[in-house]
Order: structure tokens, then C-alpha cells, then sequence
């Protein structure tokens, strides 16, 4: 018997961008090394047959080729939800091709939970009153006013791979990993305010 499929979450994994290791202090020495890991880890999880959704921003700098060769390297059955950076590579019919959907944001049902899919972080979803949750990417591992509010937000939960371990996790993953994050930064209103980045981030390109 096959083992029963499994349903993953990611964002933000940035293939390509190597100023991302910087700007997001992902302990990593190149761009080379971070795409081997990003790469084996979610290999090591996702299987041919699993659900993963891909909550944006896949990719940003990488060549056509380099693009395609990754995304044809990874396990799954992938679902992206559109990020910032994900607009000019779907102009790609190849890179399309790879995908189950591709989708601005989604709604979907999973073990009786209502789920919310954005890229960027929603001040109030649907259904939020009836206690769905909402997941989303966008804002890495930024401990900013963005951040101080979310962190109030018990349902809204962070599917960045700098929050996750760097890996695809499951829904229940996803929850233990935001908790713990939230829990770890014992931060005041004026420490977000005073750390949060100039738009556009500077150097992030």
C-alpha cells in the first residue's frame, strides 16, 4: 500500500537570489550551498505524490535554465500562490507547465480546517470570525511592525523557509514553528518600528 499523501507549505525559498542569504542572515556561504539545502531538504520530505504549496516567491534572479532545472528537481505536486517576485518568470510557458494551479490567493480545506493563501500578510481574512486561519509569506524572518501585529494574529501563520527550518513543513509544523517564533522575540512597539527596512530594501536585489 502507498504510504497516504502529505500536504506541505513553503514561501520565500528565493532560489537564484543570492543577496537573499544577507539580507535574511541565512546561515549559508554561498548561493550554491543554500539551493543544495533547500533542494535536499524538501526532497528528503515531498514526495512525488504530496500536496505542496509554494506561498510565493520562489525564485528572483535566476537565469531560465538554472529556473527550470530546479523546479524540475523538486518533488510534488506544487500549487504556487504568486508572489512579488514570481510575476516575470510566469511568462514562461515551461515554468507554468510545472504547476498543478497558479493562483494570486486561495482558499482550501484541510482536515476540516478553513485555510487562507496569500504571498503577503492580510490584516483579515475570510472566514476569520468562523476561525479559518490564513498562511502566508513575504516577510522572511523580519521582526518589524509588520511582525508586532501578526504576532498577535494566533491564526495567521509565517510559511518562510527562514522561520521553518528551511524545509516544507505540514500544517501542524507550521503552527508549532510560528508559535515559537512569535515566543522568541520579546520585542516592544519601538523596536519594531526602529528595525524595520527602508522600502525598496536596499541591497535585497
Amino acid at each position: 500500500m502507498n504510504k497516504a499523501t502529505k500536504t506541505y507549505f513553503i514561501a520565500d525559498t528565493h532560489f537564484g537570489h543570492e543577496n537573499v542569504i544577507k539580507f535574511s542572515d541565512r546561515p549559508f556561504d554561498s548561493l550554491a550551498e543554500m539551493e543544495k539545502v533547500l533542494t535536499e531538504n524538501w526532497n528528503s520530505r515531498v514526495t512525488p505524490d504530496d500536496d505542496i504549496y509554494i506561498i510565493g516567491d520562489f525564485a528572483w534572479r535566476a537565469t531560465h535554465n538554472h529556473l527550470i532545472k530546479i523546479i524540475r528537481n523538486l518533488n510534488g505536486r506544487k500549487h504556487l500562490i504568486m508572489g512579488n517576485h514570481d510575476r516575470k518568470y510566469l511568462e514562461f510557458d515551461d515554468f507554468r507547465a510545472e504547476f498543478v494551479e497558479i493562483e494570486k490567493s486561495l482558499e482550501i480545506k484541510l482536515d476540516g480546517e478553513h485555510i487562507v493563501l496569500c504571498h503577503y500578510p492580510i490584516a483579515e481574512w475570510h472566514q476569520q470570525h468562523r476561525g479559518s486561519w490564513h498562511i502566508h509569506g513575504h516577510i522572511h524572518n523580519r521582526k518589524d511592525d509588520t511582525f508586532l501585529f501578526l504576532r498577535n494574529k494566533e491564526k495567521a501563520l509565517n510559511a518562510g523557509v527562514d522561520i521553518n527550518n528551511y524545509m516544507p513543513v505540514t500544517f501542524e509544523e507550521l503552527i508549532t514553528n510560528n508559535n515559537q517564533f512569535k515566543m522568541s522575540a520579546n520585542l516592544t512597539k519601538a523596536d519594531c518600528l526602529a528595525a524595520r527596512p527602508s522600502y525598496p530594501y536596499r541591497g535585497f536585489d
